[in-house]
């Protein structure tokens, strides 16, 4: 096990949570809760890699703590061992059909106790690697598509109670299908791992993202960062694009076309207004010649 690892144990008696520190100590860095409502805090906080959650517990037992840990996308994917006296197999199959990854039973044997935690630790650092791969563009190295539709869809979640802006950019390399024609795919492949170079350097904030959409045009998420502080990161991005001053077929050099829009999310939008105002203006940039951003300063939300 490596000791990089971050281990969760909720459990109201303090002995059990002397008895697993001593057990874990040497391989694991752990993180002690006394109760599920204090365990479900520090999850959120802490993220670790694995969760050992008693069963029986007062006021919130395990099966509630379990609950709750699922319905939160902060939490629901990190692993969960029960670890219980209860001996029943109803119980047993409560907790494994409530999303427990497996049962611990007690008095504690140090050597089980060790390999399971092992076992579900590596488990999830291979789901953790696939699920990586899963979410990055393997041309750019950036995120994909399904990653920012993931992000996209949480941040706007959160901002509707934080009452804060979200701002959005799609984000084009002009005339890149004349550049692909003429120079062929692997120059074009070769434009596409430059531009994603710059964006990812500009947009590198510990909320902010930046993905390939598809093609030569990628997607910008800015949660609270207000309309005049977008458009500045993006016309940057367009400069530094055009002072690379990469050979374009047509005589002049590789540029890129922007769209953007800024909203605060409420019930009566939605996160598809956003990026249709964005993609709008990156049309109308592609119009007004190019090589420039377009901002819409708020987007009126319609009821859905």
């Amino acid at each position: 096990m490596s000791t990089n690892s971050g281990v969760l144990v909720i459990d109201d008696e303090t002995i059990n949570l002397k008895v697993i520190s001593d057990i874990l100590r040497d391989d694991t860095q752990l993180i002690l809760a006394k109760n599920g409502e204090q365990g479900i805090r520090k999850a959120a906080e802490f993220m670790p890699d694995l969760i050992l959650l008693d069963v029986v517990m007062p006021q919130m037992d395990g099966f509630e703590t379990l609950k709750i840990l699922r319905s939160d996308p902060k939490t629901c994917h990190i692993p969960v061992i029960f670890i219980t006296a209860l001996d029943d197999s109803s119980s047993e199959e409560k907790g494994l059909s409530s999303g427990a990854a497996d049962y611990i039973q007690k008095p504690l044997k140090p050597a089980i106790v060790r390999a399971r935690v092992k076992l579900h630790l590596e488990l999830a650092k291979k789901r953790m690697l696939l699920e990586k791969l899963a979410n990055v563009d393997p041309l750019t190295s950036i995120a994909n598509r399904r990653k920012y539709e993931e992000v996209a869809a949480n941040q706007w979640h959160e901002l509707l109670t934080t009452k804060g802006y979200l701002s959005l950019a799609v984000i084009d390399i002009d005339n890149f299908k004349q550049y692909n024609d003429s120079n062929g795919h692997a120059a074009g492949d070769e434009i596409i791992r430059k531009v994603a170079d710059v964006l990812s350097y500009e947009f590198n904030g510990e909320d902010e993202l930046v993905a390939r959409y598809g093609g030569e045009e990628f997607v910008v998420i800015l949660p609270n960062i207000d309309q005049q502080g977008a458009y500045e990161k993006l016309d940057r991005c367009v400069m530094s694009i055009r002072e690379l001053a990469l050979p374009h077929p047509s005589g002049g050099v590789v540029t890129i076309s922007v769209g953007g829009a800024t909203m605060t999310p409420t019930p009566n939008a939605h996160l598809d207004q956003l990026f249709l105002s964005s993609d709008e203006l990156l049309y109308q940039a592609k119009k007004a010649g190019k090589n420039r951003v377009l901002w819409k300063k708020s987007v009126v939300a319609h009821a859905c």
